[in-house]
């Protein structure tokens, strides 16, 4: 959530902030602003507005900040107060010697705030940040390394700040704590930010700063230390995407383009963790002693990654015979969970900083079960609090709704599902081979699907007046019903619920009329004639319906509205083909109406606070 850019160097700082914070756009925001030094002036000047990057850009236009080697910036997604200019970062102490940008939550601001306004400092804003810019200003004697360090250790909640002072012009300090934050390492100029695609243009070489740690930045030197004050020793990365990874490449939408990114995904996936028919889960960190030795999983996740977790229940509960539970992880640590050492946590996020996973995990760390996580992010939070973690390398996703990163999820959890069924031996080795040998197939199955993606949009479009949607699914793709549905309302803002289909006639089904569309996930399997009982009584009330089916099959189309197809494929693969079609179709119809697809309102791709 929220996205931040600071820059020390020889260039001038305004174009440079102003750019990073397109690069983070896709973070969700809905204000943002600047700081900069201006030399001549010998002061910090602000320049913030309630609204889209454009329009701070316009401001800048209107109002000309000077040339400066030494600036801050924020794009803010409202927490405390309102989306206004006054609560927009960067956040000035009362002498405006200090300016600071800050992502999180301050948990403990209130009682700091009281105290504060006691020893005489005056508050502008209704944010938790103000708070943190005059406690800087509290302790300040001249270091503003120190004073950052002090203010810090008042502070309870998550943050990744950066801090500036008309003082010293030549400095940038940025710390972090639950909240994720990067330095970019440059030529005479250096850089932080929440998230590589902000400095990608300038450089490759990257410090993922970890939790408890803090920087103290000048144009030609970065120095780590611990919050305590003890040095830590710089480890930079190299970044390993492309430019062209976080650019649209002539495609409408972010969105658009990763979801035809997916095959590749796939295909990567695929060429570098199946060795001929063999698994490998490089990263996983376990023997298949251990392994073989859990007698329960738990996946905690949110969102998304939550219903990639619900498909993975379906498949290693198959291939295994393993109880699996599948957690909300934003509510796992309230209900007193029951977790031993036999117990394996599965962890799945994009990001690796979602506030509420890491919450979930480390509780699970607490009472004895080991951790592996599923994680786009390289370095994140997550995959250095996990025992063992599998990366699915999917690239850089922008647009806030999730595609390539849902797929890449699935196809990791299949993987750990074969892994661990060729010493559970619930299913034939023969069966084993035969979904190895189909999932390998895949990657073609989905270009075929987005060479008809035109028939998709023309379905939308005729679909698109609907006022409300119901998705319905059955065995392993009730939870493609659940994540259909998440993406329709997510982008279009169309209410849309997800249902497995046998739970349709206990409630659901009071809100079938003409003017509700239904999505009816069918694909032949051993519930399909089930599922196309459930259109019938669909078709009874007057509900239009859209079904996703299998190709060839024709008989389908007397029951439903409309039909987009899919190839076949092996019954407990068809979550990873009918997902395609149903970002489509939410795709289209966000466009068709006219929705921000890749930066929907209220939404934040990486939510770090809980």
């Amino acid at each position: 959530m929220c996205g931040i850019i600071g820059y020390v160097g020889e260039k001038d700082a305004t174009p440079i902030l102003l750019e990073g914070l397109r690069k983070l756009e896709y973070r969700g925001y809905d204000s943002s602003g600047v700081g900069v030094f201006d030399s001549n002036k010998d002061q910090i000047v602000v320049r913030k507005i309630k609204g889209k990057i454009k329009d701070l850009t316009e401001l800048i236009k209107n109002q000309p900040l000077s040339r400066s080697s030494l600036g801050i910036s924020h794009t803010r997604w409202a927490t405390h107060g309102a989306p206004n200019k006054t609560n927009s970062h960067p956040h000035f102490d009362c002498s405006k010697n200090i300016l600071l940008v800050h992502n999180g939550i301050i948990e403990n601001y209130e009682s700091l705030k009281f105290m504060l306004q006691n020893k005489g400092h005056k508050f502008v804003s209704e944010t938790d940040t103000e708070v943190i810019a005059h406690l800087v200003e509290e302790y300040y004697q001249g270091d503003l390394l120190v004073a950052v360090r002090k203010a810090i250790r008042q502070l309870r909640g998550a943050f990744a700040l950066g801090v500036i002072s008309k003082d010293h012009p030549d400095q940038l300090v940025a710390a972090r704590i639950g909240s994720p934050l990067i330095i970019g390492i440059g030529k005479n100029e250096n850089f932080i930010a929440s998230d590589v695609p902000a400095i990608l243009d300038a450089t490759k070489r990257v410090v993922y700063l970890k939790d408890g740690e803090m920087a103290l930045i000048t144009k030609e030197n970065v120095e780590v230390s611990t919050f305590a004050g003890k040095k830590v020793p710089l480890k930079v990365d190299k970044v390993t995407f492309s430019v062209d990874a976080v650019q649209k490449q002539g495609f409408a939408h972010f969105m658009l383009k990763e979801i035809h990114e997916q095959p590749d995904v796939l295909r990567q996936m695929l060429k570098t963790r199946l060795k001929g028919n063999q698994v490998c889960l490089e990263g996983l960190n376990l023997k298949d002693k251990e392994l073989k030795g859990f007698t329960r999983i738990i996946v905690v996740a949110c969102g998304t990654a939550y219903h990639a977790g619900m498909v993975g229940r379906y498949l290693i509960e198959k291939m295994t015979g393993i109880p699996v539970s599948v957690e909300a992880a934003s509510e796992f640590r309230y209900r007193d969970p029951i977790v031993d050492k036999k117990t394996l946590i599965l962890a799945v996020s994009q990001s690796g900083e979602t506030a509420d996973t890491l919450a979930a995990v480390r509780e699970a760390r607490r009472k004895g079960a080991r951790l592996v996580s599923i994680c786009n992010a390289v370095g994140s939070s997550l995959a250095r609090e996990s025992d063992g973690i599998l990366y699915t390398h999917a690239g850089p996703e922008i647009g806030v709704a999730s595609t390539k990163a849902y797929i890449a999820q699935i196809a990791m959890l299949y993987l750990m599902a074969l892994k661990m069924s060729g010493f559970h031996k619930k299913i034939s080795e023969a069966q084993r081979q035969k979904i190895i040998k189909d999932f390998k197939k895949l990657p073609v199955l989905y270009e075929d699907i987005l060479k008809n993606k035109q028939k998709v949009a023309k379905i939308a479009k005729k679909n698109s007046h609907f006022g409300c949607f119901l998705f319905l699914g059955r065995n392993v793709n009730f939870p493609s019903a659940l994540e259909g549905a998440l993406k329709l309302k997510e982008i279009s803002y169309i209410p849309a619920e997800g249902y497995a289909a046998g739970e349709m006639k206990h409630g659901p089904i009071a809100l079938i009329d003409e003017y509700r569309a239904v999505v009816c996930i069918a694909p032949q399997s051993d519930v399909y004639e089930k599922m196309i009982s459930n259109m019938q009584e669909i078709r009874a009330r007057k509900g239009k319906i859209i079904a996703i089916a299998t190709q060839g099959d024709d008989a389908i189309k007397k029951h439903a509205n409309h039909v987009i197809y899919v190839p076949e494929t092996n019954n407990l693969l068809t979550p990873l083909l009918v997902a395609l079609p149903l970002q489509l179709l939410a795709y289209y119809i966000a466009v068709q109406l006219g929705c921000d697809v890749d930066q929907p309102r209220n939404l934040a791709k990486s939510v770090t606070v809980e």
